[in-house]
């Protein structure tokens, strides 16, 4: 679906079509529909989305989403907030986690207004389990507080809220890919100006001039090769902010979700184990008990994917049995102590996935799993209101018009390590709040655009008009670099730009075989060798050397195999691996910097917390320079953390 004619201006543009960027949309559209009268003219909104909207990765989510319901089991946000504070090691600034705690239990009831068909209690309330660092009474006793849909929450949530942006006219312009962010720069701070970005079934570049723009792209779980992440999860929106020259918060804390099934990363939902699974190793022990004597298999998956690891190292893993004689880098997931026909009801997608993918039945059988890339903790730097901002001089310094929501940014509710059923929330809830403040501030400006008759005056924007040719003219680069006297491409620019990869018809004869698809596989390779689950300096600095050298060298060689821009999905390819890369570099450096062990980041090194030197942000831009900005520390001190 695309647009059938760009407005000239929009007061929003979202990029991102997932629980985040819908979520967004409807705040914006209900706060203004709430606030203004009947007769009133509706913003321009137009949602850009590289997939059709559908098809992003919220609906993988399986699990549930957190909310001190306490429709099963005695609950309070308090103990919700404090199982997030203590979760994410106390690297969590409190007062968003305050408010992502509190507001928890409406933004559940909201999404079921929207007709999410949560899973029921046996008296019609919305049915909860488990998850894993969910406490009652600060950290006593685990308590039932996801709210779940069977095991397809995530596929419940993205379909309601897609089909009430329909409800509402939104505009979507699908399979178009964001290429530039663009922002402008005046005595009164920075500014965003709209986007740059391809239609992918035209190859045509638009300019989209908008006085508001969400970012709400997803996470980055293409750095690596085992992933839970969909195929298009590259970094996108990060590496957008990065390129504009602006700052992305905590990088180097990426979580690895426990149970990945074997060597296909696919997830196997924690909800898994909250109903009745339970890990082993090669000697059938349910290892789990001597890591984390109290929630055992339902600890922070921090805790449990070091767990896994460590039982590998230690020599008691299992091969993949459809690789048997492969290595013995997984344990089981045992589910055969759980009621046939409740397995079936409770994990039908489990169920699917394990038989469809291993050939297994998770009622008979073990089920090897490994720890698989989930969830990039850290992002582009936003407020409660979901505002970007940049630090510096020890101080906030807001973008104007630039927002962000869901994994791809921080508002540092997840701190170094995100609890389960915590993602959707923060989606759903800083989503609705970044659209509700760009209506506001719609709406504080409406009375300024009225003339003496009450009429609304067109809005005109009063900024640059955006560069197109320069965009056009880096896509003509990737599709036709002339060639040398010798027929061979000229040389490559080495500085890994996205204008700088190179193909013209001469070249495709044979000067490389390398492509965007190989490189994005090699370096998910050497991530996952280098820096998944734990690392060292020595670890860090190898992956360092081979992206700054060897990969820098191979992106700027990238071109296409076809000269055609239509439906080249080699071009955005190029485009995905420069932006992969581009957020690689700012991984590493933020994991060389961080010189201790905290919640997903575990340094062989400094293996133990330092709340002296680290209990703050890294903050780090596309040169490399990262400065920090303090936790925010309200009312729970930092203590040792345990499970």
């Amino acid at each position: 679906m695309s647009p059938s004619q760009l407005e000239d201006y929009y007061d929003a543009v979202i990029v991102g079509a997932g629980a985040a960027g819908l979520s967004a949309t409807l705040g914006l559209l209900r706060r203004w529909r709430n606030s203004s009268p009947e007769d009133a003219a509706v913003p321009k909104i137009l949602v850009i989305s590289k997939l059709q909207a559908l098809r992003s990765h919220t609906g993988s989510a399986e699990g549930g989403i957190a909310a001190s319901l306490g429709n099963i089991d005695k609950d309070d946000w308090h103990w919700h907030y404090y199982d997030t504070i203590k979760g994410g090691d106390w690297l969590v600034d409190q007062d968003a986690a305050h408010l992502l705690a509190e507001l928890a239990p409406q933004t559940v009831i909201r999404l079921e207004h929207d007709g999410v068909a949560f899973s029921r209690t046996p008296d019609g309330h919305i049915a909860q389990r488990r998850f894993g660092g969910h406490t009652a009474d600060f950290g006593k006793a685990p308590v039932k507080r996801a709210a779940f849909a069977a095991d397809r929450i995530g596929h419940q949530i993205l379909h309601s809220l897609w089909q009430q942006c329909v409800a509402c006219d939104v505009t979507f312009a699908e399979e178009w890919y964001v290429s530039d962010l663009i922002l402008s720069e005046s005595d009164a701070g920075k500014r965003a100006n709209g986007v740059l970005a391809i239609d992918t079934h035209t190859g045509t570049v638009h300019a989209v001039n908008a006085s508001n723009v969400v970012i709400a792209t997803g996470g980055a779980g293409r750095l690596f090769s085992t992933t839970s992440n969909s195929w298009d999860l590259t970094g996108d929106g990060l590496s957008l902010a990065l390129d504009a020259g602006l700052q992305i918060e905590d990088a180097e804390f990426i979580q690895f979700h426990p149970t990945g099934l074997a060597h296909t990363g696919i997830l196997l939902s924690e909800a898994a184990r909250a109903e009745g699974g339970v890990l082993r190793n090669a000697d059938g022990e349910a290892f789990m008990q001597r890591y984390a004597p109290e929630h055992t298999d339902l600890a922070a998956r921090d805790v449990v994917s070091r767990a896994i690891r460590s039982e590998v190292k230690s020599g008691r893993g299992v091969a993949d049995p459809k690789e048997p004689d492969g290595p013995r880098d997984c344990v089981w997931l045992d589910m055969r102590s759980i009621d046939p026909d409740h397995l079936e009801t409770a994990l039908p997608q489990v169920c699917e996935i394990i038989r469809g993918y291993a050939n297994l039945d998770p009622s008979r059988d073990l089920i090897p799993v490994k720890p698989t890339a989930h969830y990039t903790m850290g992002g582009i730097p936003v407020n409660t209101d979901g505002q970007v901002y940049s630090w510096s001089d020890g101080e906030r310094h807001l973008i104007h018009g630039l927002y962000a929501a869901g994994e791809c940014s921080c508002v540092s509710v997840h701190g170094a390590n995100r609890l389960g059923g915590n993602s959707l929330l923060d989606a759903c809830l800083f989503g609705t709040r970044a659209g509700e403040s760009i209506a506001r501030d719609l709406l504080a400006r409406k009375d300024d655009t009225r003339n003496p008759d009450g009429q609304d005056i067109p809005r005109t924007p009063d900024a640059p008009a955006i560069d197109v040719e320069r965009r056009k003219a880096k896509i003509e680069q990737l599709l036709h670099r002339p060639a040398d006297d010798d027929g061979a491409a000229g040389p490559a620019s080495q500085d890994g730009g996205l204008g700088s990869a190179v193909g013209g018809a001469e070249a495709r004869q044979g000067v490389s075989s390398d492509n965007a698809y190989a490189l994005m596989s090699d370096l998910g390779r050497l991530l996952e060798r280098h820096i998944a689950v734990v690392c060292d300096r020595q670890s860090i600095a190898e992956a360092k050397d081979a992206l700054d050298h060897d990969f820098t060298r191979r992106a700027a060689a990238l071109r296409t195999h076809s000269d055609a821009a239509a439906y080249n999905q080699e071009l955005t390819a190029i485009l995905e691996a420069h932006r992969l890369l581009a957020l690689a570099k700012a991984v590493v450096n933020a994991m060389s910097a961080r010189e201790e062990s905290r919640g997903s980041l575990k340094r062989l090194d400094f293996p133990e917390r330092n709340d002296e030197r680290f209990l703050a942000h890294s903050m780090t831009d596309t040169t490399g320079r990262i400065s920090w900005q303090p936790v925010h520390i309200v009312d729970v001190p930092p203590r040792q953390r345990e499970y």
